[in-house]
């Protein structure tokens, strides 16, 4: 099945939350085979940073929502907003 590989922004409930480890729990917590990639921390404003993160999912129905269930439903989370998604390179033989 093809993967997926989205890119999403992840914003805390406010500053004094630790994003490495919402990003930890995000992805102990998620399923379906949806994997958390690599994630860096991005200033936004005035001391708030929120987490630049990759995922790889399915291309299948109902992937998204799991995706965006188990991300809002991590502690720590406040908002989660896609940025990008695109079908993730194959090897040719």
């Amino acid at each position: 099945m093809p993967r997926l590989t989205l890119r999403a922004k992840i914003l805390p409930t406010g500053t004094e939350i630790d994003l490495d480890g919402v990003a930890r729990k995000i992805g102990t917590t998620l399923k379906d085979g949806i994997t958390l990639g690599k994630y860096t921390k991005e200033p936004l404003a005035f001391g708030l940073y929120f987490i630049n993160a990759e995922f790889s999912l399915d291309d299948r129905e109902g992937q998204m929502d799991s995706l965006e269930n188990s991300v809002r439903s991590t502690d720590g989370v406040g908002e989660f907003e896609v940025l990008g998604i695109s079908r993730a390179s194959v090897d040719a033989k």
